[in-house]
């Protein structure tokens, strides 16, 4: 008797999703595995509606928050409320590895862990395939033909539609997409006025301010030659410029704040949402994935992708959190 086709083909398009995405490391219970409660489903309901509300269509998983908890809050809401699925993207991401009995903790992009991780997240969510699953962090052993065969199983499985990557630089990814059979589709990387190394790479080449950008090298112009969606995590720097209080603050992120608090008088908007505008504006088209599950700070960020700003506005916000003189 043949097996039951997946519910929607795996080579269909994927959608154009929200230029935001909800990072869903918050739901959950705690890094420890802890039960799941339904003040933990209740928390992630009302981030989820929040999400919603602002437009948001793409949710941001992976195998490790929460222990799997995340997956498995978010998995609840789903059964509850299961006609959602058809209306939103799902994301998650494999390869990290907490230390256990078989070793310490560890980056894993074999073959078996990964289908194996991606089953398992499926089993949480309670779903039969994931829009997208990213490779988390580089895996210093990873073998590219290994990881096609992986993808291949879980896309011909009908279990993933399209594959990406978290965390990699340019070399990485060509090395990777040399031994696939389909596009890389996504990158998520650390982008935010807090840091600036993506940026400053570019703008300070060939000058000794641009020492620690090295690595970088050309992957966003990679990535945007070949069609890969730039996803920013940590995007608002945990507040660091948008009310968030740190005696570690440094003058520069110190000014800044005090400049995204005037920009958003002037533009009539929160501050979530000028940081956020300033990360959109980049030519790049970067999608940025709000890690809080607050609703009323998600709906703070509702007008970023409405804020025409300025060249002169961006370069003010980006020298402020440069603390220093472009050369």
């Amino acid at each position: 008797m043949p097996s039951t086709p997946p519910s929607r083909p795996v080579d269909r398009p994927l959608p154009t999703s929200s230029r935001l995405i909800l990072g869903c490391m918050g739901m959950g219970s705690d890094w420890n595995g802890g039960a799941v409660t339904e003040s933990h489903i209740a928390q992630a309901h009302a981030a989820l509606e929040a999400a919603l509300e602002i437009g948001i269509t793409l949710f941001d998983h992976a195998d490790i928050y929460k222990r799997g908890t995340a997956e498995q809050c978010f998995g609840e809401l789903l059964r509850r409320q299961a006609s959602l699925r058809d209306s939103i993207l799902l994301q998650s991401k494999c390869g990290i590895r907490f230390a256990d009995d078989s070793g310490p903790a560890r980056y894993d992009l074999s073959g078996a862990y990964i289908v194996s991780a991606a089953e398992a997240s499926l089993r949480r969510l309670g779903v039969e395939h994931l829009d997208i699953l990213l490779l988390h962090r580089p895996d210093p052993l990873m073998e590219p033909h290994e990881i096609a065969e992986a993808f291949s199983r879980l896309r011909s499985a009908g279990k993933v539609r399209f594959f990406g990557v978290s965390n990699m630089q340019a070399g990485q990814m060509r090395w990777l997409q040399q031994a696939l059979d389909a596009p890389l589709v996504a990158n998520q990387l650390e982008m935010s006025l807090a840091k600036l190394d993506w940026l400053d790479h570019d703008s300070s080449f060939n000058d000794a301010q641009n020492a620690t950008a090295l690595p970088w090298a050309d992957t966003l112009q990679y990535c945007q030659q070949q069609g890969i969606q730039l996803q920013a995590w940590s995007p608002l720097a945990q507040g660091a410029f948008s009310g968030a209080k740190s005696d570690s603050a440094s003058p520069a992120q110190q000014a800044t704040a005090k400049l995204v608090l005037s920009m958003a008088e002037q533009y009539a908007v929160s501050a979530e949402s000028i940081v956020l505008a300033w990360l959109l504006r980049h030519p790049a088209g970067i999608q940025a994935v709000i890690g809080s599950t607050n609703p009323d700070r998600i709906r703070a960020c509702a007008a970023a992708t409405t804020i025409q700003m300025s060249r002169e506005d961006w370069y003010r916000l980006y020298l402020s959190a440069r603390g220093q003189a472009l050369p």
